[in-house]
Parts: C-alpha cells; sequence; structure tokens
C-alpha cells in the first residue's frame, strides 16, 4: 500500500505530540505510535519538568547546574536557549490543562528539587508529571482535526533519493517504510517531511527503567540513512530502579532523593557520602557508580533507598504512584525501606540534529530522546529531558514548516516494498536467543563501568550478531521481532564503537583502563556517520 501526507512524525511521546500541535496549525499530520498511543518513555516520567520559575532561581544557575552535569561536553547556546524557553513551555502545558502542584494555601508553584540542581526548580504533578502532560497532550491531539493517529505501526526504514537510486543535488528523505504490526503489512508513506520522535533504546541492556517499545528505532532507521549520530557512549543508568520479582521496569523517581531519601546498604549502613559531599543529590552517574560499587564489594544484588524518617502523609502525598505501586508488592516505604538497582534509563546520545533539530538530511527532523542536540552532553541534569522535548519539538515544527513552505513541487516518487524471496522465519527462538544474548552482554560488558577487555569481547560478540541479523533480514519475512533486533543491533554497535574510541572517563562514560578526564583530547563529541557505500543494505525495494 501506498500513501501520501504531508508530515509523518514517529512517536507519540512528549516530543512528537508538542511538534504535531504547532504543525496542525498549518498542515495535515500523521503521528504513528510503535504501540498504544500513551506508551512512551514520556508517561514514566515521574520526577517532573525543570524550568526557572522561582525569584529564588535564575536562567544562569539553571545553565550552569546542567553544564556542571554534562560533563564538559555541553553545548552552551544549546543549553541556554533551552532553559530560557522553559517558562514559556511550562505556560504553555498549563494553556492546554496541565495542572502542576502548588505550594498549599500560597501562590506558586510547589517546585521539587532533583539531584545535580542547586534550586528548587522542577515543575511536577506530585510523581506521576509524564502521565499527566501525556494525557493532556493526546486529549489535544484527538480533538484536532488536522491529526491522525494509528497505534501499533513500526518504521522499518526510512526512504531516501539516494536510497531508491534517485540522483537529487542533496539526499532528500521523503517518507519511511512502515509495518503495521497487526497485520505484518508493510505499506510506503511518503511525506514532505518526516519527523524522528521515537525515544530511546533502553531495551539494548539487560535492566532497564523504558517500556518494551524502546528499542532504538530512530536512531537505527536515521544511521542507516546517513546521518550523523553523536555521544552514544553516554548512555545513562538510573540508580534507583525498583528491585522485585515481581516488578517490571518500575522507576523509584530521583525526587525521593530530592525530598532527603537516603541510600543505605543493606546492613543499614549510608554511604554516599564517602563517594561525594553532594551526597544523595550528586548527579545520577556519580550515584549509579556508588552503588554500583556498593554491590560488588558486598555481592549484593541491591541497596536501600530509605524516606521513612520523613512523615508518613508527606510520603504518600508527594509519592502516590510509588506508594501504590510498592504497597501492591507488600512494601509501605512510609515505614520501610525500598530495594533498589541501577537501570538503563536514558540516550543522551542520538542524532545529531542543529538547533531547530534538523538531521543535516532534507526533510529530515529528530526531536526528543532520539536526538542529540547539545543538551545533555556527558550526563544529562534531572528532569531536563521533557524540556528539551518541548522546546525542540516546537522548534522543529516551526523550521519544517518553513521547509514545506520552500519545498519544489515536484516529488520523487518512492517504490513500494517488495519482499522479494523471503520466506517466513524457521523458528522464532533464533530471534528470541539472539535478543537476549545482546542485552546480557551490553549489560555486562557495556554497563555502568566498562572496561577495554569488556568491550572488545563485546565487539567480536556483537560482529557475528550482526552478520547473523542481517542474514535473517534479507531471507526471512519480517516479523516486528526481527525489525527490532535488527535496530538494537544498530544501536549496540553505535555505543560500544564510541565507547572504545573514548580514551577517558567522562560523565556516564566510566572506563577502568582511563579512569581520569583527558581534556586535551577528549573535550568534545564523538561523531560517526556510515558510509555511503553500505547505505543501500537497507529497505528491501529494489
Amino acid at each position: 500500500m501506498e500513501e501520501r501526507v504531508d508530515i509523518l512524525i514517529l512517536g507519540s511521546g512528549i516530543a512528537g505530540l508538542t511538534a504535531a500541535l504547532e504543525l496542525a496549525k498549518e498542515r495535515r499530520v500523521l503521528i504513528l505510535s510503535k504501540g498504544a498511543r500513551d506508551e512512551s518513555n514520556t508517561t514514566r516520567a515521574q520526577g517532573g519538568i525543570a524550568s526557572v520559575l522561582s525569584g529564588e532561581d535564575s536562567f544562569q544557575e539553571h545553565v550552569q547546574d546542567t553544564l556542571d552535569a554534562g560533563g564538559g561536553l555541553c553545548e552552551e547556546d544549546r543549553v541556554r536557549l533551552c532553559v530560557e524557553g522553559g517558562p514559556e513551555s511550562i505556560h504553555w502545558l498549563e494553556s492546554l490543562g496541565v495542572h502542576f502542584a502548588n505550594l498549599s494555601g500560597k501562590n506558586g508553584y510547589d517546585l521539587g528539587r532533583e539531584g545535580g540542581h542547586s534550586r528548587r526548580r522542577v515543575a511536577h504533578a506530585k510523581d506521576l508529571t509524564g502521565r499527566v502532560v501525556e494525557d493532556v497532550l493526546l486529549e489535544a491531539v484527538e480533538a484536532n482535526p488536522n491529526i491522525e493517529i494509528r497505534e501499533h505501526h513500526l518504521g522499518v526504514d526510512l526512504i531516501t533519493t539516494r536510497r531508491i537510486g534517485h540522483q537529487t543535488p542533496a539526499d532528500q528523505c521523503i517518507g519511511a517504510y512502515v509495518m503495521d504490526k497487526l497485520t505484518g503489512t508493510i505499506s510506503t508513506i511518503e511525506a514532505s517531511a518526516t519527523i524522528l520522535a521515537t525515544g530511546g533504546a533502553g531495551k539494548v541492556y539487560l535492566y532497564t527503567s523504558n517500556p518494551d517499545v524502546a528499542t532504538g528505532d530512530g536512531l537505527a532507521m536515521a544511521w542507516r540513512a546517513g546521518a550523523s549520530v553523536s555521544n552514544m557512549e553516554f548512555f545513562q543508568f538510573h540508580p534507583t530502579c525498583l528491585y522485585h520479582p515481581q516488578s517490571k521496569n518500575f522507576l523509584i523517581s530521583e525526587a525521593v532523593r530530592g525530598e532527603g531519601g537516603v541510600l543505605l546498604t543493606q546492613g543499614g549502613e549510608r554511604f554516599m557520602p564517602a563517594y561525594t559531599p553532594q551526597a544523595e543529590l550528586a548527579p545520577r552517574d556519580i550515584v549509579a557508580r556508588a552503588i554500583d560499587d556498593q554491590l560488588k564489594k558486598t555481592g549484593d544484588d541491591f541497596v536501600l533507598l530509605d524516606i521513612s524518617h520523613k512523615p508518613p502523609g508527606f510520603v504518600e502525598n508527594r509519592f502516590p504512584q510509588i506508594f501504590e505501586a510498592c504497597l501492591k508488592l507488600g512494601m509501605d516505604i512510609r515505614n520501610e525501606p525500598i530495594p533498589v538497582v541501577p537501570a538503563a534509563h536514558y540516550q543522551c546520545g542520538g542524532v545529531q540534529v542543529n538547533e531547530h533539530g534538523w538531521t543535516g538530511i532534507p526533510g529530515l527532523y529528530a526531536i526528543g530522546e532520539v536526538a542529540c542536540t547539545g543538551m545533555h552532553g556527558a550526563n544529562r541534569l534531572a528532569s531536563n529531558s521533557l524540556l528539551e522535548a518541548l522546546v525542540f519539538g516546537k522548534r522543529a515544527a516551526h523550521n519544517a514548516l518553513k521547509w514545506l513552505r520552500e519545498l519544489p513541487e515536484v516529488q520523487v516518487p518512492a517504490p513500494a516494498w517488495h519482499t522479494g524471496f523471503a520466506r517466513h522465519p524457521d523458528e522464532s527462538v533464533v530471534i528470541s536467543q539472539n535478543w537476549d544474548e545482546l542485552r546480557r552482554f551490553m549489560w555486562n560488558y557495556v554497563g555502568v563501568v566498562r572496561s577495554d577487555n569488556r568491550m572488545i569481547r563485546a565487539r567480536k560478540r556483537l560482529q557475528m550478531l550482526r552478520e547473523e541479523v542481517l542474514s535473517d533480514y534479507w531471507s526471512f519475512i519480517l516479523t516486528p521481532d526481527l525489525i527490532e533486533l535488527r535496530n538494537l543491533t544498530d544501536v549496540a554497535h553505535l555505543i560500544l564503537e564510541m565507547a572504545l574510541m573514548r580514551k577517558e572517563s567522562r560523565g556516564l562514560h566510566y572506563n577502568l583502563d582511563y579512569p581520569g578526564l583527558d581534556d586535551a583530547h577528549w573535550k568534545r563529541p564523538i561523531i560517526l556517520k556510515r558510509p555511503a557505500q553500505w547505505r543501500r543494505e537497507g529497505p528491501r525495494s529494489f
């Protein structure tokens, strides 16, 4: 099936929905959601949105906190652009119906404080911020006649003019091949502008706070299409994911530590002050490594996060979602600590974009977690992610509209998808085995703490795995699992190669063989671009 739209957005989180609402003022927009429309990292964002909303705070302090957390690799102009757009973004969400927590009996926001922040500046809806924002944005999108959302549609590959054999002045993105996951049908969707808002790739690791849809699809598609990718060695591990056999991917918010929660060994000893003067309020990379070190020293499977010294009513009111989730598992956090472990949480690198979210490929934009805007550098400051998605979601929309106004009327037609001689997979167990192997060696060898020896071992295993997956891609009729595995192996390749290239420890990248900073050689981003001669490995359409 072939279809043409004005603007195609892949992803229905905060970035994609924000862009869609701006674009729909002038154009018709099609949003494709990989799962249910509200299934994204946005809905799991408990902490809130960092913004300067108090007279005691300033843009410069927020900028400086972001730069400090970013390990010297943030682009200050992008940070300032984002930070200064914060108040407007908060007020825009309020105009749509988002209700942020207010100070009891007073005017003003009940601002939270999280690790790395020198001030209280996190606007929140208790510990349900992401869910509240997502619901309100979806309501606005669903009410807009210029926007259509289709659920359970998975991007297979981007379509660019050179990849399909057309000689054009610039390699232009003209849409995507997309699978309807319910039928297995792959269709061609031509678009004048395509926006990747596909989120991150936490599922490349064995333990993650991310939902099952976070398999790096947009990043991998952009990489295969020839976009530049940067900073993928900086994958943020959230220090506190709930450790419980009946729980999967449940995050214990940074705000718990921001409100006074302390980390303890299973023996009841507080350990963070021994690692840093900031103790539990240190940036996430420091806290995650400290927990990892404690687990290795003690042999324990988890540490404890204790907020029970706070008044019971405060705990229940400030963290209702966490309180209820733990209570269902038999834990009353008003009276007992929470077992936690680090887990892959946020992809600080991604598709390299400019200040407008443009990838450098005409017609292709990337926003949200899939993009590398220069905002986060070597480590993301807590609650800056939703802020970035809002600011750059609008900026990309405005730039895309400008692109569409100047776009020549003559468009290159995209060929239909051809299955060719592909056959149905013989055994799905092969895909699941490869998936499990990939996630396990990425966790063990390219996780919180790394070494050259471990990463070289991972590279050998990954090379064989990628060859198997590529063979399956050409031999078999595609399934969602095979598409996702192909994408995850590309993401793993990018993380691993950039991690091996960086001969120092900075931010989220900690290598035992190079424990110090090397500003003289490595105070810069690592940027990789796929060689042009390999790009025709993509869509089976020729």
